[in-house]
């Protein structure tokens, strides 16, 4: 699984004009999950995810996770991070999950990070999102499992 992580001070997502996930100071994180990803890359991915020091401490260091801030996640699923971009001027999708194992593993993915995050938002699976934020420093991370 992938995971893009932004440090922000806010972000939200709107569908059809209205907005269906927004949070104050913590994490936009873009998920896709890849072929043959399992429930166990998901939880290899939420618990790094969760403990990633991204955030500054008092001397001004990224030594501070989103769960010691207790900042906010607002998870959006994104297939195209999954993206074969090596040949060529259009992207092959083939890397990424098939869209019904894609939506169970974003599901899960969501539903675990409930179970161990106070603030956690979301996107819409398979919809048109227009996604804004104001990325904070800017601070960007690429998060992979079993990287291909």
């Amino acid at each position: 699984m992938i995971a893009l992580l932004q440090r922000v001070s806010n972000a939200s997502v709107v569908v059809d004009g209205a907005t269906i996930g927004a949070i104050d100071a913590g994490l936009l994180v873009l998920v896709c999950a890849e072929r043959n990803d399992t429930e166990k890359d998901a939880d290899a991915l939420l618990t790094k995810l969760l403990a990633y020091r991204v955030f500054g401490d008092d001397a001004g260091k990224m030594n501070r996770s989103v769960s010691d801030i207790a900042g906010g996640l607002l998870l959006v699923p994104q297939f195209t991070l999954a993206a074969d971009t090596k040949s060529g001027t259009r992207p092959s999708f083939t890397p990424a999950a098939a869209p019904a194992d894609g939506l169970r593993l974003f599901s899960y993915f969501v539903e675990q990070a409930r179970l161990k995050h106070a603030t956690v938002e979301t996107g819409q699976f398979g919809a048109d999102m227009k996604v804004s934020l104001t990325n904070d420093g800017p601070v960007t991370f690429w998060l992979q499992t079993n990287a291909k």
